[in-house]
C-alpha cells in the first residue's frame, strides 16, 4: 500500500515514525558465559600468559621458510582470504543502502507516419534521486549483519591461519621421524647382516644349526620389508608437507633435523581468557551476534518505510536541447509503504529468524566448551607422554644392553637363537617407540599451541634455503 505524500505531511510523518524506533534497537549480548572453569583442571604450573611466539621457539630457518612458503602459496589459505575480500565487498554493498541513489536514465525514439508521411523525434533525459530512511534502524542492522559477518570470516582465516602453520610444523617433524624411523630399520638391517655372517660361518664349521640359519636369514629379510615400507612412508610424509606449502608434487624436500625433546613448561594463561583470544570462538561469537542483527531486520520488515525521491527530467525532439533551462521539470515525491497481507511470510521470517538465534546460541556453547575440552585433551596427553617418554627411555636402555648380552651368551652356547630374536624385538620396539613418542610430544604440543589460541610470528631473519 503506497501514499503520495505532500513535502509538508512528509517531515511530519518522519517526526511520528521516529518516535517509536528508539525502542526497537536490540540491546548487545554480554560475552559472559556461565560454567567457564576459573583454572584448568590438569594444569600444574602458574596461569602465565599465553605465548604467542611459540613457532620461533622452534630456531629452524627450514621449518620457517615452509611455514612462509604455506601462508603464501597453499590453496585453502589463499580460497580464505578470497572469501574475506567477498565479505568485504557484500560489506560495501549492505552499507550503500544507507546513502541516497543517484540514477540518470535517457532514452530517443524516432518513428514514422504514414498518413501523412512525417518523421517524429522524441528524447528524455531523468536524474532521480532515492533515499529511504531508516526509521526504524532497519538498514543499519543489515549493515550490522554485514559487518559482523566480516569480522567472523576474518576470525576464520586467522585459525586457519593458524591451523596451517601447526599441520606444516607437524608435517616437518613428521618426516623427520619417518627419517630416524628408517635409519633404525637400516641400522637393524646392517646389524641382521652381521649376525647371518656369523652365524653361518659357525653353521659350516658345524657350531651352529641349520635352524639358527634360516631363523636369522628370516629376520634379514623381515628388516629390508620394514625398509621399505618405510620408504614409502617417508615419501608420503614429504608428498603431504609439499601439499600444504603449495609445492607439490616435487617430491625432492630434504630435511636435516633432530626431534627435540619438549620438556619446557607451556604458559597456559586461565580458561576465561580463551573466549577472546581463540580465533574459532571470536568467529562464532560473531556469527551469534550477526544472526541477532538479522532477527531485529526481519522484525523490522514488518513495519512501514518512508522512501523519498526526487526527479529532475526533460524531454524535447532534439537531444541537444535536453536539460535547457526553460523546459525542466522536477518532481519531489514521498511515498509510506505498509505490509497489509502476505499470508505470513514477514512473520515466519522472523520466527526463523529468532530460531536461527537459538541454534547458533547452542552452537557458540558447543564450539566453547569443546575449545576448553581441547586444551584439557592436550595438557592430560602432555602429561601422560613425558610419563611414557620416560619409562620408554628407560626400557631402551635395558632392551639394548639385553640385545646384546644375549648374542653374546647364544655365542658362548648358553641361550637358543629364538632368545636372541626376542631380545632383538625387544630392542627394535624400544627404539621405534622413543622416536614416536618424541614425535607425539612435539605434534601434541602444537595442538596444545593451537587449543590455547597461541599465535605465531615469522622471524624477521628466516633464511630462504631449503
Amino acid at each position: 500500500m503506497i501514499w503520495q505524500l505532500k513535502p509538508s505531511l512528509v517531515a511530519v510523518s518522519v517526526l511520528l515514525l521516529s518516535a517509536c524506533s528508539n525502542q526497537l534497537n536490540p540491546t548487545e549480548r554480554a560475552q559472559d558465559i556461565a560454567n567457564t572453569p576459573e583454572l584448568w583442571q590438569q594444569a600444574t604450573t602458574s596461569a602465565l600468559k599465553v605465548e604467542d611466539n611459540w613457532l620461533q621457539q622452534l630456531e629452524n630457518p627450514q621449518v620457517f621458510f615452509l611455514v612462509e612458503q604455506a601462508l603464501a602459496n597453499n590453496q585453502q589459505i589463499l580460497q580464505s582470504g578470497y572469501d574475506v575480500a567477498i565479505k568485504q565487498q557484500q560489506l560495501i554493498a549492505t552499507g550503500a543502502a544507507l546513502w541516497p541513489s543517484l540514477d540518470l536514465s535517457t532514452r530517443t525514439n524516432r518513428s514514422k507516419d504514414n498518413r501523412p508521411v512525417s518523421y517524429n523525434n522524441a528524447s528524455s533525459a531523468n536524474l532521480t534521486l532515492s533515499y529511504e530512511i531508516d526509521l526504524w534502524g532497519k538498514l543499519s542492522d543489515a549493515q550490522r549483519q554485514a559487518n559482523l559477518e566480516f569480522l567472523a570470516e576474518q576470525a576464520n582465516f586467522e585459525q586457519s591461519k593458524q591451523r596451517l602453520v601447526g599441520d606444516v610444523v607437524s608435517g616437518w617433524f613428521n618426516v623427520i621421524t619417518a627419517q630416524k624411523l628408517l635409519a633404525l630399520y637400516q641400522q637393524r638391517e646392517k646389524n641382521a647382516e652381521q649376525n647371518l655372517a656369523i652365524i653361518e660361518s659357525g653353521y659350516r664349521q658345524g657350531l651352529n644349526a641349520a635352524l639358527d640359519v634360516y631363523l636369522t636369514r628370516n629376520e634379514l629379510n623381515t628388516e629390508r620389508s620394514r625398509i621399505a615400507g618405510q620408504k614409502a612412508t617417508l615419501n608420503q610424509a614429504i608428498r603431504t608437507l609439499e601439499r600444504l606449502t603449495g609445492d607439490y608434487p616435487k617430491g625432492a624436500l630434504t630435511v636435516e633435523a633432530e626431534l627435540p625433546l619438549l620438556d619446557k613448561p607451556i604458559p597456559l594463561g586461565l580458561p576465561s581468557e580463551l573466549i577472546t583470544r581463540k580465533p574459532s570462538l571470536m568467529a562464532s561469537w560473531y556469527q551469534l551476534l550477526s544472526t541477532d542483527a538479522n532477527l531485529a531486520y526481519a522484525h523490522k520488515q514488518r513495519f512501514p518505510s518512508l522512501d523519498l525521491s526526487a526527479t529532475l527530467g526533460d524531454s524535447t525532439d532534439r537531444v541537444s536541447d535536453l536539460f535547457s533551462p526553460s523546459s525542466l521539470a522536477w518532481s519531489l515525491v514521498g511515498s509510506i509503504s505498509m505490509p497489509l497481507f502476505d499470508a505470513g511470510r514477514l512473520k515466519a521470517n522472523e520466527e526463523a529468524a529468532r530460531l536461527a538465534v537459538l541454534s547458533q546460541e547452542q552452537n557458540y556453547l558447543a564450539s566453547l566448551y569443546d575449545a576448553f575440552n581441547d586444551v584439557e585433551q592436550a595438557i592430560s596427553q602432555e602429561q601422560s607422554l613425558q610419563q611414557r617418554y620416560q619409562a620408554t627411555l628407560k626400557a631402551q636402555e635395558n632392551a639394548i644392553a639385553a640385545e646384546q648380552l644375549s648374542f653374546e651368551q647364544y655365542q658362548s652356547g648358553l641361550v637358543t637363537y629364538t632368545t636372541v630374536l626376542d631380545a632383538q624385538d625387544r630392542s627394535f620396539d624400544a627404539q621405534s617407540s622413543v622416536i614416536e613418542i618424541k614425535n607425539q610430544l612435539i605434534i601434541n604440543r602444537i595442538n596444545l599451541h593451537i587449543a590455547l589460541g597461541g599465535d605465531f610470528s615469522q622471524p624477521t631473519n628466516a633464511s630462504t634455503e631449503q
